[in-house]
């Protein structure tokens, strides 16, 4: 037979235990009932547990206490809390103290088999195992201490902000922590909020009943619906409109949404992780994002290094990226230790992203089997300290992306004008061969 997971249970309410108990019970748990802190520690000392449930106000303590004993001698036992009604600034201090999640009194009995069947699924996890088809490569400082927290904050349930410029990773990082957690077999399910007209956000978010607006022909589920049991990224959450974040802290605190035109609520039961490349807190004192919203999104936050922060890092992801595109290709190439040297020097306002980019362009640009400097077609640089020419492109006017495209293709297109789109003439007056060129022409849908 199977060994039955065992429980314990802090409540200093005889009744509370009782009904606990008998709830687990009946989902083949063995269940250890106390109503102190001090009576807790004894059985923690004493016996292995698969889940801790505690209740926040105790005889000789607080729950929180417990949670943080917890984190620091029994880190891999996950301990959720049991707050009262409405105390949501509570919920959220559990969860800072390392809390895999919490439940409200009057205990509704469904929420709290979900939450001790995902809990159940973290403690059996071998750690070894909590492998991802994603990767964050790099072995520099920043990078180590950012791959920790990740494995920290999938033994969560706690909302994470991600911060960090564009470029830098924001979704993988979000990627890895769902894939790391409990929730991995379930939906990921990542929204730009910067991407939906404002007039139909609250049908994405909470769906819409047929017939409920001029162009419903049908029932349709909404974002946190088909995330239901998984977890629910919203990038560039800065880009939401005031009036939908009023909407969507209403969905998370009461864990239930109403589609548009519906009569009822749905209940829900999504992790909620938010990235952007802005900082929030700047938009909360300019009166641009609602507090209460950010609080609530924010309870924990994970900054994400630039490239520039990581130097060291650069011919790790250079040689990953090159070996993924070479795949493309069925061509070998390398860089060469001046172009190595150039991408050190290079300052990356696209970071990561803009890395890829050079080496895609550069691939296709390179004669040989070698990349060299003037295949990265780097922005030239106004004198040696490494300012991008100012003349040519302005940081924080347009991304660096675009800015390059925008060059790249208005050269194709007058080259094209100017030999009457002779490909071949096209290709020896810009300098390059006939292939990257048509490679240009095929990237930018240039006929």
């Amino acid at each position: 037979m199977p060994e039955t997971n065992r429980v314990l249970i802090i409540d200093d309410e005889p009744d509370i235990r009782e009904l606990l108990s008998m709830t687990l019970s009946r989902m083949n748990l063995d269940c250890e009932t106390v109503g102190t802190i001090a009576q807790a520690h004894d059985l923690l000392n004493d016996g292995d547990f698969d889940l801790c449930l505690t209740d926040m106000r105790l005889p000789d303590g607080n729950g929180i206490e417990l949670v943080r004993h917890i984190q620091e001698h029994h880190p891999e036992l996950p301990v959720a809390v049991i707050t009262a009604f409405g105390s949501v600034d509570t919920a959220v201090e559990a969860l800072k103290a390392g809390a895999f999640d919490f439940v409200s009194k009057p205990v509704q009995l469904d929420e709290l088999r979900q939450l001790v069947t995902a809990a159940l699924k973290l403690a059996q996890q071998d750690p070894r195992s909590r492998r991802s088809r994603y990767a964050l490569l790099g072995n520099s400082r920043p990078m180590r201490q950012i791959r920790a927290m990740i494995a920290k904050l999938a033994r969560s349930q706690a909302p994470v902000y991600v911060r960090g410029e564009s470029g830098t990773g924001k979704e993988l990082v979000a990627r890895l922590i769902h894939e790391k957690s409990a929730r991995a077999e379930e939906p990921f399910v990542a929204v730009n909020c910067g991407a939906i007209p404002t007039e139909l956000m609250e049908s994405e978010f909470f769906g819409h009943k047929k017939g409920s607006f001029t162009g419903a022909i049908a029932d349709k589920p909404g974002l946190f619906q088909a995330a239901h049991g998984g977890t629910l990224f919203l990038d560039e959450v800065a880009e939401l409109p005031v009036e939908m974040q009023v909407k969507l802290l209403r969905a998370i605190q009461e864990k239930a949404v109403r589609p548009v035109g519906g009569q009822s609520e749905i209940p829900i039961n999504v992790r909620l992780l938010s990235a952007s490349q802005v900082d929030l807190a700047d938009l909360v004192q300019e009166r641009r994002f609602r507090q209460d919203f950010y609080y609530r999104i924010n309870v924990i936050e994970l900054r994400v290094p630039s490239l520039r922060e990581r130097g060291e890092d650069i011919p790790e992801l250079a040689n990953h990226f090159l070996n993924r595109l070479s795949l493309k290709t069925a061509s070998q190439v390398a860089l060469s230790e001046e172009a190595y040297q150039a991408l050190k020097n290079y300052p990356f306002p696209g970071n990561v992203r803009e890395l890829e980019n050079i080496l895609e362009r550069a691939l296709a640009l390179c004669e040989g089997d070698t990349i060299n400097v003037a295949d990265l077609a780097l922005p030239r640089r106004a004198d040696g300290s490494g300012d991008l020419e100012r003349s040519a492109f302005r940081l924080g006017e347009e991304p660096l992306e675009t800015f390059l495209e925008r060059v790249e293709k208005a050269a194709l297109s007058e080259a094209l004008g100017q030999t009457g789109h002779n490909k071949t003439a096209a290709a020896k007056l810009l300098g390059m061969s006939f292939r990257s060129l048509r490679y240009k022409l095929d990237k930018f849908g240039i006929e």
